[in-house]
This record gives structure tokens, C-alpha cells and sequence, in this order.
């Protein structure tokens, strides 16, 4: 069973295609690369997968169901750009948000959520900054407050959007680490790339876009080549 199978997936920004039938399997177990020219439908793919933009056409399925089957299998890290910063909550507020999905309505987090998040903070190495206000971290510390709070979901499908933009090289680092270690507990991450150099490094497999369409999609040693590449970047056949 993939962790993820969307056919025909399509969807417009009122009249302008910004998605045009893609079809896309994620093995279980992977992290999956997504690539391609700015505006070719990275962010888009992953927010209409997640049902954060409208679809014109198709569906996706996760392990098998409809998103709201499994929602609390299933966390997304946005980009860093889509908060406000200068809202007044600590760095140890922000993670524990992670764990309310799975608390329903009504009720507070407890003993298990605070361990949760406090082990969050921990693997992303980010326990000293748990009282600090969000407004007063560096690029690099946000996207691992970002990474701990998606942690604390212990979802078993990690959506990234832009996980590296704009860190350190010490919290790419740290981020690239926890990464390989999910994959290596099973679980499945699929993330928006733009830096090419590291695709080999980072990723399972890939998916290359280019005007909304996939041009490939597969493992890295067969589908990260040249042609390809070209394909998606500079609108060729390959």
C-alpha cells in the first residue's frame, strides 16, 4: 500500500491551471524530493494533496483512504514565511501544538503531550530555546521549531514545504539528520526542494514538475538525470 496516490490531480488559482493532471504513487518508507522551476506547482501539489487548495479534478489517497480517514497519520511543516512571527508565544507553546490533533475537542495537553513535545525539542535540538518568544529565533531555529512541532504529531507521512529555506548550515544539518532518521523508523517524507545539489544526498526519490505536469517521477539513481532535469527546468522534451 503507498503512503501516497493522487491521479489526476488538478487546480487553478481562480482561472489560471496551476496543476494539470498529475499522477503520483509515494512508496511507504521514502523521502521523496519534489523539484522543479519556481512557479512550476511545488507548494501547490502538497497543499492540494492536504486539501489546502481547492482541486478542479482527481483525488489523492493515503494509505489507501480519503485524507480525513487518517488525518492523524499524516503532518505538514509549511513554510516558514506563513506565520506571524510576532505572535507572543514561547518555542515550547508552538510544539505542543503538535500534539492537539489527536487530543479532540475539549480536552487539554497533559504529562504524554508535554513529554512528547519536550522529546520533539530534544531530537531537534532545540531544548534551550524552549522559553523564548518565536519572534526572537534565527531563520534556522524557526524551521526546527517548525520540524518539532510536526514531530509531536508522530505522524507516519511528513509533508516539508521548503524545510531549508533560509537556515544555517548547522540546522540544515540538524534537520537533514532527523530526516534519515525517520526514514530509517519507517516513516514516509515527502519535501519541496529547490537546491539540485543535494537531491542525491537527501532523497529516496523524486519528482520533477514543470508548468504543473510531472515530467518524472521515481527513484533518484533513474529519474535525477540530465534530460529530465532540463525537461522540468528549461521546458524540453525529454
Amino acid at each position: 500500500m503507498p503512503a501516497i496516490e493522487a491521479v489526476e490531480l488538478s487546480a487553478a488559482y481562480r482561472s489560471r491551471p496551476v496543476l494539470r493532471g498529475v499522477n503520483l504513487t509515494v512508496p511507504q518508507g521514502v523521502v521523496m524530493g519534489v523539484v522543479g522551476p519556481n512557479g512550476s506547482g511545488k507548494s501547490t501539489l502538497i497543499k492540494t494533496m492536504l486539501g489546502l487548495v481547492p482541486t478542479r479534478g482527481g483525488h489523492t489517497r493515503f494509505f489507501g483512504h480519503p485524507l480525513d480517514k487518517v488525518r492523524h497519520r499524516v503532518g505538514y511543516m509549511p513554510q516558514h514565511t506563513s506565520v506571524d512571527w510576532d505572535f507572543p508565544v514561547t518555542v515550547r507553546d508552538v510544539v505542543l501544538m503538535g500534539t492537539y490533533g489527536r487530543l479532540g475537542w475539549l480536552r487539554w495537553p497533559g504529562k504524554k503531550q508535554r513529554a512528547q513535545a519536550a522529546g520533539a525539542m530534544a531530537q531537534t535540538g532545540i531544548t534551550d530555546l524552549a522559553d523564548r518568544q518565536i519572534g526572537q529565533l534565527s531563520g534556522g531555529q524557526r524551521q526546527r521549531v517548525f520540524l518539532a512541532r510536526t514531530l509531536a504529531q508522530e505522524p507516519d507521512l511528513y509533508f516539508m514545504d521548503e524545510p531549508f529555506q533560509g537556515v544555517d548550515a548547522f540546522s540544515q544539518q540538524a534537520i537533514v539528520e532527523v530526516l534519515h532518521q525517520l526514514r530509517a523508523e519507517g516513516a514516509t517524507i515527502v519535501l519541496v526542494h529547490h537546491d539540485l545539489a543535494t537531491v542525491p544526498e537527501y532523497c529516496d526519490q523524486v519528482t520533477l514538475l514543470s508548468r504543473g505536469t510531472v515530467v518524472g517521477t521515481g527513484d533518484v539513481d533513474t529519474h535525477f538525470t540530465g534530460d529530465l532535469i532540463r525537461s522540468a527546468y528549461e521546458g524540453t522534451t525529454p
